[in-house]
């Protein structure tokens, strides 16, 4: 039997569907959409954990959805219970013909309103269905009991139901509340903790990756006594084994802090004022602070920033891709880029860098986004934001493990392929043919044609850039860039002019690679426009 849980954002249904299977969900699609979700097994059943309604449009999407179920599922409703007010006229229309049950999540904080138990019973007289109020992190087992009946002997959905109050106090304002300072606290939260975590895991990296490199030379020497193709594609340049300091020091601490931070902000519910107090901001270039929650996750890993978008509103899905795809600057990017930085005795450039990215990531997101992302009517659908709750650590640790494990299964392989890859064409000729090829297309952005193999490198794999750019040691160029102008745009151009191969696969994977080439295509021509820009300013002006 499947059983679909049906919620607005934020309602408790990850939770709640967790706290009952105590596992991480499997993905899946509604058969006849593309819209995504997970599966999780309970015993005899599956439940399938739908996005969270997020905007007006989302409700048209979810209809979509509901018609395209098989026809013996059914629907757990999952209510926030502090606000049944706007709730229960919002979803009950989207279940017309559809069987199941209610759950009220919240319960532990609502149960305290005066009104709270007349409007429980109001909504089981009135709906004829199991209503089961709970607190979603932790499910008792007779409430389960309870649920596991409801859900094996459904019944079907009223057309309407009376009006119900909201138990909730009166909103209270906040700083988050507070125009623009809300939106400055905001953006601090978000990228602040981000990049504390970015310059400590690169510090970490710093101190052991030297001891690291001296227990690797005994294996790496031996590659170099094989034969010069196996040398090549496992130990050289580009080969797995000489790239795994890198990725263990660098890439795999920054995806779990990022996981972790991130895990922080959504199970405390501090997401929810995020998105609330940036919206205004966001809104114009077609994103929502939800949005920009996985644009901030891509600066760990891509991957999982891209899958965690199924979450994302229905149709501002697509502007949260573009956004990771051309702007989210990974654990491999980021650092490449700063040792970069570090070599050309540059390290002030940093800052520059990242603004850039900023400014023209919503720039090209504004560009690349449907008009109805940015229509006012088009408004999010968040209920008052609920106060702050101390996460637990177990619902910490499952947000983050999520996140990680889509990295080691996912990213992870697809790496060792990019790394036999881009060793294949170094062996092969490929790759300084490539780079001749395209070295006169260089001058158009003020750079030797050196630089090419950092822009095709960087477009298979982000921390490419650096090893084009740098000397053996990474302490000094081996490129002529001779101004910050340069090195700017030398970097920039090769960190966002596609998306690494493994961010375009997972793409792909989550959409169709009709997709994932349109989307190469405009971020190709989006990249070149904004490293012209940048080029030439910066040679007008001599920098």
């Amino acid at each position: 039997m499947k059983t679909l849980l049906l919620g607005v954002e934020s309602s408790g249904k990850t939770a709640l569907v967790r706290a009952l299977t105590g596992a991480s969900g499997e993905s899946a699609r509604f058969r006849g959409t593309t819209l995504a979700c997970e599966t999780y097994a309970w015993e005899d059943m599956t439940l399938i954990d739908s996005p969270g309604i997020l905007r007006s449009s989302d409700s048209h999407t979810t209809r979509s959805a509901l018609k395209a179920l098989e026809k013996e599922t059914h629907v757990l409703l999952v209510l926030n219970a502090r606000h049944l007010d706007m709730q229960v006229p919002e979803l009950l229309p989207l279940l017309a013909s559809k069987s199941g049950a209610i759950v009220l999540t919240h319960w532990d904080s609502a149960k305290a309103h005066p009104q709270a138990e007349a409007s429980l019973q109001t909504l089981r007289t009135a709906s004829n269905l199991t209503v089961i109020p709970l607190d979603a992190r932790k499910v008792p087992e007779a409430l389960r009991a309870e649920l596991k009946d409801a859900l094996t002997y459904p019944l079907p959905f009223p057309a309407n139901l009376p009006p119900l109050p909201a138990l909730r106090e009166a909103n209270r304002r906040d700083v988050f509340s507070i125009p623009v300072l809300g939106g400055v606290l905001a953006l601090l939260l978000l990228f602040g903790p981000a990049w504390i975590a970015v310059m400590g895991a690169n510090a970490f990296a710093e101190a052991l990756y030297d001891p690291l490199y001296a227990l690797l030379e005994p294996v790496l020497d031996w590659f170099a006594a094989q034969p010069v193709w196996i040398d090549a594609m496992l130990a050289g340049e580009y080969g797995f084994v000489a790239m795994f300091p890198f990725l263990l020091l660098y890439a795999l601490p920054t995806v779990l802090v990022f996981a972790l931070f991130l895990s922080l902000l959504k199970t405390s519910g501090l997401v929810d004022r995020l998105t609330v107090a940036l919206e205004g901001w966001l809104r114009p270039v077609g994103l929502s602070g939800r949005d920009l929650v996985r644009v901030v996750m891509g600066f760990g890993c891509n991957v999982p920033a891209v899958i965690s978008t199924r979450a994302c509103s229905g149709c501002s899905r697509g502007a949260a891709v573009h956004a990771i795809s051309f702007g989210s600057a990974c654990s491999y990017q980021l650092p490449a880029t700063l040792a970069v930085f570090a070599a050309a005795g540059m390290t002030g450039l940093a800052p520059v860098f990242m603004l850039w990215l900023g400014i023209t990531t919503l720039v090209y997101v504004r560009f690349t986004t449907p008009k109805i992302l940015r229509d006012s009517l088009n408004k999010l659908q968040l209920p008052p934001c609920d106060p702050v709750q101390w996460p637990s650590l177990r619902s910490v640790w499952q947000e983050a493990w999520q996140t990680l494990r889509q990295f080691l299964q996912l990213a992870l392989p697809v790496f060792f392929v990019i790394c036999f890859v881009a060793a294949l064409l170094q062996l092969t000729g490929l790759l300084d043919l490539l780079a001749r090829l395209s070295a006169p297309l260089m001058a158009l952005f003020n750079l030797p044609g050196e630089a090419a193999t950092a822009v095709i490198l960087g477009s298979i794999r982000k921390d490419g850039l650096a090893i084009a750019l740098l000397d053996a040691d990474w302490d000094a160029l081996k490129v002529p860039l001779t101004t910050p102008a340069q090195v700017l745009t030398a970097v920039y151009l090769a960190g966002v002019l596609l998306p690494c191969l493994v961010t375009l696969w997972t793409i792909a994977r989550e959409f169709t690679w009709k997709y994932a080439s349109r989307l190469c295509l405009r971020q190709v021509l989006g990249a070149a426009f904004f490293s012209l820009i940048l080029a030439w300013t910066g040679s007008v002006f001599g920098v």
